[in-house]
């Protein structure tokens, strides 16, 4: 049986701890306890300002070597990003997901160590410059510690079937959010639990809806807009077609910031789409993204997670993501040429929330200039360099250099990959009357999810950062807990791929 966990109280009899999504949107990390049974559900990077990113450095609240086994909902980096870190800490147990989610697990662990380790290696150089190199922390976690977790992996959950991991039963289903997402039914002697994971949007210009759960005893379940209802999809495309005709008549670039999985291939489907119909010119479109191209091949491999026209395309041996014009771009040297490149063409890069990648040098070069059109298809923390230029920000500070904002910026709302309000009720209607426990979310977007749970005859609760909760239990008068303390919201960076 496993060691005990370090300050974790074992009378309850489905306990719950939070070490990451409780009360904020990053850095997803559930510890659940069944009967003297050790899960993790998810393991996820901390994104965000420094003070959430410092989180990440925090020693993990038990010990890693303890646990029976880790489960993942989905390979975003706020929901996988720390598990090297957690294998180079001592876990050596099994790691189950869905086939998807390996294969995109390692792109994603892969490109994460990568930039740590040439973060390091670039904070290391100004500060041996100043004397200050002994103040520079080393990167979480390397290349070789990723390859200790791939091998790891147990790539066994398929939707729909169960297996028993530690016991527990555990059947994965489709959340609708990413390539390879499941949101997880797990049957114990306690009782019925269901872990969300991130669900996905209903009018998802890429995935499959979620299937609807089974009635159960406790949800844990995402609220990352669970105050807000989304743009219709229809509504969605109509917009984004008329910023690409006008963007088209600036005769410039049209930058498109974009995460790697999920807002890359909808994008690139939708682009198309419109080109082949007519609806915006065929101008050339360059992916400037290796994570994004290397993603893209996973969903050749699990196409039957995807909408039919996307389905029928792959079947029929066509591929759905590529525009006619499209030029995949792969090394830094090709990515900085299209700087010098003459005449309108749309660039995707990456990261969606231009707080690094490539984006950013093609926004210096670029965002100072009244022909430049700036698309923003993915969400914007206030505190992010996106947040500051869809403000109205005039200069932005970018690379060493305020830049000037004089570029036309639309902001398209509605290609969002998660869940609004009226789905995660919608979610909710066939779990039966559940005890729901609301994470991943803004403490005042909780706030507003709580009554419209009341008015469903639902108990609603806020899981507090860290401290235990007994999931089957009263829980809190008010649905917050006592003294609640609001963790840093300056929101997850929605890290690559994250939102």
């Amino acid at each position: 049986m496993a060691t005990p966990h370090r300050g974790i109280l074992y009378t309850l009899a489905m306990q719950m701890q939070s070490f990451g999504a409780a009360c904020t949107v990053t850095g997803s990390m559930h510890l659940l306890t069944l009967g003297g049974r050790h899960l993790l559900v998810d393991c996820g990077l901390f994104q965000g300002g420094d003070e959430l990113e410092r989180r990440n450095r925090e020693s993990f609240p038990f010990e890693p070597a303890s646990l029976d086994a880790v489960l993942l909902t989905h390979a975003h980096l706020d929901h996988v990003g720390r598990l090297p870190l957690l294998v180079r800490l001592g876990y050596r147990g099994p790691v189950y997901c869905t086939p998807p989610t390996a294969a995109l697990a390692e792109t994603v662990l892969l490109d994460s160590a990568r930039l740590q380790v040439e973060g390091y290696r670039q904070d290391l150089r100004r500060a041996r410059r100043q004397g200050r190199e002994d103040e520079v922390p080393p990167p979480l976690y390397d290349e070789e510690d990723v390859h200790r977790t791939l091998a790891l992996l147990r790539p066994q959950l398929e939707f729909g079937e169960t297996v028993t991991v530690a016991g527990v039963r555990v059947t994965p289903q489709r959340a609708g959010h990413i390539l390879g997402s499941a949101y997880l039914l797990l049957e114990a002697p306690e009782g019925r639990l269901l872990m969300s994971g991130d669900l996905g949007n209903r009018e998802s210009g890429l995935q499959l809806d979620f299937t609807p759960p089974p009635a159960v005893d406790a949800v844990v379940i995402e609220t990352t807009y669970a105050n807000r209802t989304h743009r219709g999809w229809v509504e969605t495309r109509a917009e984004f077609a008329q910023a690409l005709r006008d963007s088209v008549r600036q005769n410039g670039k049209i930058l498109i910031p974009s995460f790697a999985i999920e807002r890359a291939q909808t994008i690139l489907h939708t682009l198309k789409e419109m080109m082949d119909s007519g609806e915006v010119p065929r101008i050339p479109v360059f992916l400037d993204s290796p994570m994004a191209a290397r993603a893209t091949n996973e969903y050749f491999e699990y196409g039957d997670e995807l909408i039919p026209p996307v389905r029928e395309a792959l079947r029929n041996g066509e591929d759905p993501f590529r525009p006619s014009t499209l030029h995949t771009v792969t090394t830094s040297a090709e990515s900085q040429r299209l700087n010098r490149y003459d005449g309108p063409a749309i660039i995707m890069a990456g990261n969606g929330m231009m707080t690094g990648g490539r984006i950013q040098h093609h926004l210096k070069h670029h965002l100072w200039k009244p022909s430049t059109s700036l698309i923003i298809v993915s969400y914007q923390s206030p505190s992010s360099l996106g947040g500051r230029i869809v403000a109205g920000q005039g200069t932005v500070h970018l690379m060493g250099e305020d830049v000037a904002v004089r570029a036309q910026v639309h902001t398209i709302g509605g290609f969002s990959a998660h869940a609004d309000q009226d789905d995660l009720l919608a979610f909710l209607d066939t779990a039966g009357k559940p005890h729901v426990w609301l994470v991943h979310g803004e403490v005042n977007v909780m706030d507003a999810f709580l009554p419209l749970l009341a008015e469903r005859g639902l108990k609603g609760d806020i899981v507090p950062d860290r401290s235990p909760v007994d999931l089957l239990g009263a829980g809190f008068s008010s649905g917050r807990p006592p003294g609640l303390v609001v963790p840093p919201q300056n929101g997850k960076g929605q890290g690559e791929g994250g939102e």
